[in-house]
């Protein structure tokens, strides 16, 4: 028997949640909470073997412990909560439009707004890796990708995010309005009549076969709910991807004078900071059949959730996996899911990172973070810095 006890909620956790994972790896490796109802896994092989057998595990009923609980039927073109067929048609035409020919054409807009963002607070002596950046450049890229004004994207934003908020230490409360896609429906009415090259068009002027096998366009709905999608998975994860990569290097002030020595190293760090901090905690499954995991059955109908940020650490896939070298070869990770549902942004997560820190380093080669006046986000899905506060030299 062993006392570790894991919660997704525990703001104590979650401020250092490593410890408690490494736990769970040697102690409990399919741990069970009664309170909450729920099972995990924490071991690289348990969480790559489980995500990629989407016909046990499915995405169906949800990836959040509190969705699946909730038993919500999800509007179709939810692709993150979706099992194929449906998820397979979806996912083909979203591969079609979401290609890298578009994610790497942004690239010179993407470091344009990073440079300006940086040049706005340049001789102050303070920079906020979150509010000055992080929340500030995915937002753009997204509205970049979308075709939404620049002047309407904060406030598009501010209402994705308010959707994923939790109150400290409390599970999520579920408001679905948000997939109906509202927010977007005058910018799709707009771009109906006004065609551009932006994924908004595409998705207007998309055939593709759905899963009765029928070829057609999108609904207006459908379009709503995919840009939707879009919008809240790209803002979130980014974001905190930036802050972390501000924490990480300020606590590693020799790797980051490497990075400024030779900015070629950047894209292999940006694989370790995501191996080391991944945005995404955990994703959560329904199991659909009895399943045997070390020793124990875990019943049709529970929860399973993956501890993706466990599993990158774990020391069987990653030696001295709590450490962080930008030297590394990282290798396979997790931090992208696996499979069906490995996530189609990720080339464009990559390449954000990878701007942001290039240009952070040209103008800051060092800063220290104001520790005292961090904030972590409170939310329940991911693992984030709501702000991160630094001094740079003037």
């Amino acid at each position: 028997m062993t006392d570790v006890y894991y919660d997704p909620y525990d703001v104590e956790i979650d401020a250092d949640p490593y410890p408690v994972y490494r736990r769970l790896r040697e102690e409990a490796p399919l741990y069970y909470n009664d309170r909450y109802d729920f099972y995990a896994v924490s071991r690289y092989d348990d969480v790559e073997a489980g995500l990629g057998d989407p016909a046990t595990f499915i995405s169906g009923r949800g990836a959040i412990l509190e969705l699946i609980k909730a038993n919500i039927d999800f509007p179709p073109g939810v692709i993150i909560f979706e099992d194929p067929p449906l998820h397979t048609a979806h996912r083909r035409l979203l591969s079609g439009i979401f290609t890298p020919r578009k994610v790497l054409a942004l690239e010179p807009k993407i470091r344009d707004f990073c440079a300006r963002s940086l040049d706005r607070v340049a001789g102050t002596g303070r920079f906020d890796f979150v509010a000055d950046l992080g929340a500030q450049m995915p937002m753009r890229v997204i509205g970049m990708l979308l075709g939404i004004p620049e002047a309407d994207q904060e406030a598009i934003r501010d209402q994705v995010d308010d959707t994923l908020r939790t109150e400290e230490g409390r599970p999520m409360e579920l408001d679905l309005d948000f997939l109906a896609g509202e927010a977007f429906g005058a910018y799709i009415d707009w771009r109906a009549d006004h065609p551009s090259d932006d994924i908004m068009t595409d998705l207007l002027n998309a055939e593709f076969e759905d899963e009765t096998g029928t070829r057609r366009r999108l609904t207006r709905e459908e379009i709503l709910t995919y840009v939707t999608v879009v919008a809240g998975a790209g803002n979130e994860t980014t974001n905190r991807l930036i802050g972390w990569a501000g924490k990480v290097l300020a606590d590693h002030p020799g790797q980051r004078r490497a990075l400024v020595a030779d900015p070629a190293l950047i894209p292999n760090a940006i694989e370790e900071l995501l191996r080391f901090e991944p945005p995404a905690q955990h994703m959560a499954r329904y199991v659909t059949r009895d399943v045997e995991l070390h020793g124990r059955t875990v019943p049709e109908g529970s929860v399973m959730m993956f501890l993706v940020a466990s599993a990158n650490r774990d020391e069987r896939r990653h030696p001295d996996g709590d450490a962080f070298d930008i030297h590394r070869a990282v290798g396979p990770q997790l931090t992208f899911g696996r499979g069906t549902h490995f996530c189609l942004g990720a080339a464009l997560a990559r390449l954000e990172g990878k701007i942001a820190i290039e240009e952070i380093l040209k103008r800051y080669p060092d800063w220290e973070i104001d520790a005292s006046a961090a904030k972590l986000a409170p939310t329940s899905t991911v693992r984030g810095f709501a702000s991160l506060p630094t001094t740079v030299p003037t």
